[in-house]
């Protein structure tokens, strides 16, 4: 079976793999998102309006960013993040750049 890597089932190819980023992360911002899939911070942001509005993602504000994950409410979560690991299967670049994300601070006496 050929998985192909650029399909859009949810509507177009950035929405797609904005939710598929969203899975391999927990939880994102629109900046963030954009270095990950080399793609411009409007459309990450289009994007997100349009998966928040079909209430697959919620976004909350934490100070003065708005981040955002898969809706934990939505009524086939378990089924739409068994499928995202599959869309994320075959997308091997985007799981390394998730992988390779450095998510804390570095410690200060640690050298680069």
């Amino acid at each position: 079976m050929v998985v192909k890597t650029l399909s859009s089932p949810f509507g177009g190819q950035a929405r797609t793999r904005v939710l598929v980023s969203l899975r391999l992360l927990g939880s994102s911002y629109p900046r963030e998102l954009s270095r990950i899939l080399s793609i411009p911070v409007s459309a990450v942001s289009r994007a997100l309006a349009g998966l928040e509005r079909d209430a697959l993602v919620v976004g909350r504000l934490v100070g003065r960013s708005r981040v955002y994950s898969v809706n934990p409410r939505y009524f086939a979560r378990q089924e739409l993040e068994t499928y995202l690991l599959r869309l994320a299967e075959a997308d091997t670049e985007l799981r390394e750049r998730a992988g390779q994300l450095r998510r804390r601070p570095r410690r200060t006496s640690k050298p680069l």
